[in-house]
Formats: C-alpha cells, structure tokens, sequence
C-alpha cells in the first residue's frame, strides 16, 4: 500500500464525499455544544438567471422599449401588486409569496460588479469585496467560528464549493448517503485498516491517510444510519434539482444535525432565445422548491428552515440580436420561511431610468447584508466577524 494508490483507489469509491484531511471527522456528538435547531438551505441559479425576466415590472414602459422580442407579456405574468408579477412558470412559487412564506429582495448585488460567471460566484461564496480574493468561503468561516464539525455544512453534489471551505474546518459534499456508506465498506477500505499496526502508517506519508479513513468510515455510517430513519416524499419532480432537494430534505427530516445544505440549478446563461430556456428552468425550480416546502411542513420541521436562494448575476435590460441577454449586476434574491415578516414580501423595484453606464441594473442592497441578517437573526452569531466587516441587517426577519 502506497499514497499514490491509496488516493487513486479512495477516490473512485467516496460516493460523493469530498475527500481531504481536517474536515472528513466522524460525526461525533459534541456534548458541549448547544445544539441550534435552526437550518439555511441555500440554492444558487447558475449562469446568471435574468430576474427582470423572473420578477417582471410589467406597468414599466423602459422594459418593453428595451426587451422587444423577449419581454414577458400580460398573458404570461402572475400579478403581484399593481407594478409587478411573476413568471407564469413560477406558480408554485406564487402559492408560497400568498402563504406570507416568501420574500422578495430586489436590486441585490454589490459595488463595481464583475460580469465573470467564475470570479462573480467566487465573490458571492467568500463574501468578499470585487477586489478581494479571498481563500475560505463564508459558510466555511460559520464552521470555523463556531468550531462546528463538518456534518453542520452539506453540498448536495459531487464537490465541495469554495463557500462551504473554511480556515479550520470545511464542510461535506454527499450526493448519496447509501452509496457512500456501502463504498466504504467494501474490502479494499477494510485492507487499510488492517495496517492501524504497522509502524508505516505512523510516518507523515500515510498516516493522515489512515486518520482520514476512519473519519470517513464513521461520518459515512453516521449519515447513511441517520437519514436511513426517514425517507422522504417520492413526489418530487424527476430532474437533478428536485433529487437534490429530496436529499435535503430526508436529511433534515431524519433530525441530521446540519445547518446548512447547498444546491444548485444550472443551466441560467441565456445570451440566445431565452425565453423557452428560462420558462423551463423556472418551473424546474418553482415546482421543485413548492414539494421541498411541502415535505418539510408535513414532517413539522419548515418553522426551522429558511430558504436563500441567489444567482451570480443578473443580465442587461437590453435585449441582444439572439433574442437573449448578456451578463449583467443586480438580480432578485428569494427569502423562502414560515417566520418572514409578511410586511417585506417585496422590496424595492429595478430602476430602469437610472442605470448604471454600462446600461446596466445599480444595486440597492449589498448581497452581504442578506448573509449578515441571516447570521446574526437566523443563525445567532457574530456575523462581523464571519463576514469580516459589519454590514446593515435587513427586514425580512
């Protein structure tokens, strides 16, 4: 047994766990730590979903002047207040604003935008300046400040993103628990921890791996035993997204001592006929987002649950020669929980007459406000500190 072949060998076997030493623990209590019932489940729409397309200001003259082929028309909006509505796709989505279970927050971004779709959800990860390159993610310094274990930050997928990495301690990607749990049991891992003896496994080269391997093995057997007590809703939609979310919320249904899951719906670049592209994306999301709230209500469990979900950008009001949109800066962040302040359903609206000179959205709301009003009212901790700046706390909470 050698590093080379270990790593080559582990790593075609995790099952989607992420794979590095310091944060694959096991899934230990720790007795003295107050256990917080409250979760974040955060869903990022990947590629920069055009949110005047999404939230529509259908009474504004400057949307239709400028988005003549691909702006929404009356027949394909749901009405909200007098100025505003929804995509018709995002019905589901509609049921969930009507309950006083979602808010809206518009104009959400941040100072001299970077229009990368790499660089730009790097900066919503780490919460950092546009000029700021930093190395840990904002829910990874959330497990460093609270000295959490790994199990308190889940990415449904097969890689652990930067916003779930911190300095001390990073979280966990698991796209499926049995799988992970009966990989790990098979006889290659049972092979090295017959070396626990031999004084190799003592030296620097492999004995972080063997320290890892029986984290792994114990993490693994802890969340497949755990989730395995509950199974959730089969009615959740057949893509991709709806299983992410039905893994989630198994997890939170079987009492998983997580605060916060990760997932993510792809596919929001939309520079050539978008219209079909995002109605089609929106009602994955809507309908998938309506059977998560559903499974969680019905196993009592949506009072502790608050739902963010954000995209890296926005896009340009004008249209371009595709019938799409380019990459553009403010966007709409969704706030989905049973304990908003009904007051906040909406706020703000895009001001199409003052843009910026590119021609695009200015932000109103720093997207950090959002993270330090969910750390400091949702989470109860010090949301300077993880952010690295004091930012204004918002009203939805």
């Amino acid at each position: 047994m050698n590093r080379r072949n270990f790593i080559k060998r582990s790593s075609l076997a995790t099952g989607g766990l992420f794979f590095v030493p310091q944060f694959v623990k096991a899934f230990e209590q720790n007795t003295a730590k107050i256990f917080n019932p409250k979760k974040v489940v955060i869903v990022q729409l990947k590629g920069g979903n055009d949110g005047l397309n999404t939230i529509i200001p259908f009474r504004n003259d400057i949307y239709y002047q400028k988005r003549k082929d691909i702006g929404i028309q009356s027949n394909g909006i749901l009405k909200l207040t007098d100025d505003i509505g929804m995509h018709k796709n995002l019905g589901a989505l509609k049921k969930l604003y009507d309950n006083g279970y979602l808010s809206i927050l518009n104009n959400v971004g941040y100072p001299n935008p970077n229009r990368s779709h790499f660089r730009s959800t790097d900066i919503w990860q780490t919460a950092s300046n546009s000029n700021e390159y930093l190395q840990t993610g904002w829910i990874g310094r959330f497990l460093d400040s609270t000295k959490s274990q790994p199990y308190n930050a889940i990415e449904v997928d097969e890689s652990l993103s930067l916003m779930l990495k911190g300095k001390q301690q990073n979280g966990l990607a698991v796209t499926n628990p049995k799988l992970l749990y009966q990989s790990l049991k098979q006889p290659f891992f049972n092979d090295v921890l017959s070396f626990y003896k031999d004084e190799h496994l003592s030296e620097h080269n492999l004995g972080y791996l063997y320290n890892t391997m029986i984290d792994a093995k114990s993490s693994a057997a802890y969340i497949y035993e755990k989730s395995n007590t509950n199974t959730a809703a089969n009615s959740y939609p057949n893509n991709v997204f709806g299983k992410q979310l039905k893994t989630i919320a198994q997890f939170i249904n079987s009492g998983l001592e997580t605060q916060v899951y990760y997932a993510a719906l792809s596919g929001f670049d939309t520079h050539a006929n978008q219209n079909m592209k995002q109605a089609r994306l929106l009602k994955i999301y809507a309908e998938s987002m309506a059977h998560f709230v559903s499974d969680l209500e019905t196993n009592n469990k949506f009072d502790d649950v608050l739902i963010l979900t954000f995209s890296e950008f926005g896009r340009r009001v004008q249209q371009n020669a595709a019938k799409g949109t380019d990459h553009g800066t403010a966007n709409n962040v969704f706030v989905i929980g049973k304990n908003l302040k009904n007051q906040n359903k909406y706020m703000g609206q895009p001001d199409l007459g003052n843009l910026d000179f590119n021609g695009d959205l200015q932000y109103e709301i720093d997207f950090r406000e959002v993270y330090a009003t969910v750390l400091d009212r949702w989470l109860g901790v010090d949301d300077a500190q993880i952010l690295n700046k004091e930012f204004s706390k918002l009203h939805f909470l």
